[in-house]
């Protein structure tokens, strides 16, 4: 009997301090990446409370206190997946671009430059809306929250061998959708 291995030790629970200093760091990420899967704005704000209220009620299991934001967009994927078996729609994708990921044009940007980066932002989240839910998870988390393959592995649950082939051909996808519009943007060219 006491030949057994003793069990690992367990990090402490966080405390709310240390928990609401994860929302603060990464609630914006969350709320951007859900954004990006569901569509609607509304609807991410709602899935990111779920996030949290669940990765606190789920606190026990974190193992590594080095993995929080995977830890944390994994919750935040099953939550989206649960929201979409329990509601079986993706509508469009107005508010991927969270106005504070996308910083307002300076004063020195004329109109003609803030109206083109406004038709570019449609025309990715047109091509983004095009991806499968895999690929676009795969795509946001790599492109946007700029998460290494590994990181995407565990917040997915995929092997980083699926992270790496989705993650090609949704950009794939992305440059086929979006070389039009930049074609046109140049001449035709």
């Amino acid at each position: 009997m006491d030949d057994a291995c003793p069990p690992a030790e367990i990090p402490p629970l966080p405390d709310a301090e240390a928990f609401r200093h994860w929302f603060d760091r990464y609630a914006r990420s969350v709320f951007n990446f859900l954004c990006a899967l569901v569509g609607r704005r509304e609807l991410a704000e709602e899935l990111t409370q779920e996030t949290f209220v669940r990765a606190y009620e789920q606190r026990a299991t974190l193992r590594d206190r080095a993995r929080v934001a995977a830890w944390l967009f994994g919750i935040a994927r099953n939550v989206s997946r649960e929201h979409v078996r329990e509601y079986a729609r993706w509508d469009s994708l107005d508010d991927i671009f969270d106005g504070e990921r996308q910083p307002e044009p300076t004063d020195g940007t004329t109109p003609d430059a803030q109206l083109l980066d406004a038709e570019l932002r449609f025309v990715v989240r047109a091509a983004l809306a095009k991806l499968e839910p895999d690929k676009r998870m795969v795509f946001v988390l790599r492109t946007f929250e700029q998460y290494s393959y590994e990181d995407i592995a565990a917040i997915t649950g995929f092997s980083v061998g699926k992270v790496k082939t989705d993650l090609h051909r949704a950009r794939l996808e992305m440059r086929r959708h979006v070389r039009p519009y930049l074609s046109a943007g140049q001449g035709g060219n």
